[in-house]
């Protein structure tokens, strides 16, 4: 592990300019993991014209290679999904069943995005009048800015940059300032899988580094990934510059148990979607609504199975 961790731009691995940093620790123990520098508007306005220049060259290339490139990504995942998943769990802290699950997402969706490379295509449509032929075909939109959050370090922003990067659009990346070595390793997949320089930048930071993103009048399309109201705001800032905006928020989700249900599977399921990634995913459950007539009996295998739980490192 690099002692700084630095801001990936036009290919490579450079310092803020304003030289800022701050700490990622593992949460259970407090260890120190890493510094990492903490990104300016000016270290954000860099990366995104590295990002505006490499759009040039990379809407051009084929579809099907750049779908190569992917592939080769999905492959390095496979050979480092140990190395990655250890790094993810101390520095955000689900267990290793969990982010060795998050790694595979990413190899899955590397794989399947891989092969839209050559599946990009376009539709033809009747035309109304004579002698006119009617064609639809898929075109890139420039530069995408990413902003995700640190509960999936890895299959959060794969959803994003990889549909992005296949149809030939160039990516800003800022993930939660909470896992800045984790996603600096995932970064670097794509670099060792050829992609070229300035394709996929990332930067490094918390709220101030994501508003200099949302505000860049170059990046065409933000992706968000976070809490409900940071998603509002994002949306409402992002629509001043006509930007497009996809927006991942923050849920208050219920499980239903009715009195014919199996109390085992339902505690089984219970505890994984309220005690899984540490509790903290939007599909977490946060409410029970439980028949009266198991709701006893249903709450005291539940509190059992919680005092079975192993906390810490």
């Amino acid at each position: 592990m690099a002692d700084l961790i630095k801001n990936l731009i036009s290919g490579k691995w450079i310092e803020s300019q304003g030289g800022s940093t701050f700490d990622t620790v593992n949460p259970a123990n407090e260890e120190l993991i890493a510094q990492a520098v903490k990104s300016s508007a000016d270290d954000v306005n860099r990366a995104v014209q590295a990002a505006k220049h490499a759009y040039k060259e990379w809407r051009l290339m084929p579809a099907p290679r750049r779908g190569e490139i992917l592939y080769q990504v999905a492959r390095i995942l496979e050979q480092r999904k140990d190395e990655l998943s250890r790094l993810m769990t101390r520095e955000m802290g689900k267990i290793l069943a969990e982010t060795r699950g998050d790694v595979q997402e990413a190899i899955d969706m590397a794989y399947y995005m891989g092969g839209e490379g050559r599946r990009l295509m376009g539709y033809t449509a009747p035309v109304e009048m004579y002698n006119k032929f009617g064609m639809a075909l898929r075109d890139s939109v420039g530069v995408i800015g990413l902003i995700t959050p640190w509960n999936f370090p890895v299959a959060v922003p794969s959803w994003k940059m990889l549909p992005a990067l296949v149809a030939g659009n160039t990516v800003v990346w800022k993930p939660g300032e909470d896992i800045p070595a984790s996603s600096a390793m995932f970064a670097q997949v794509f670099l060792d899988a050829g992609l070229p320089e300035g394709v996929l930048n990332v930067v490094m930071g918390a709220g101030e580094t994501g508003s200099a993103l949302v505000d860049n009048p170059d990046v065409r399309v933000i992706s968000f990934t976070g809490s409900t109201t940071t998603g509002l705001k994002v949306y409402e800032r992002a629509a001043r510059t006509g930007k497009k905006v996809t927006l991942e928020m923050g849920g208050k989700n219920a499980i239903i148990v009715m009195d014919d249900a199996n109390l085992d599977l339902a505690i089984d399921a219970i505890t994984w979607s309220a005690f899984g990634t540490t509790g903290q995913r939007c599909t977490a459950t946060s409410r029970l609504i439980v028949h009266k007539a198991i709701k006893p009996k249903l709450l005291d295998a539940l509190i059992e199975k919680a005092r079975n739980i192993k906390i810490g490192d």
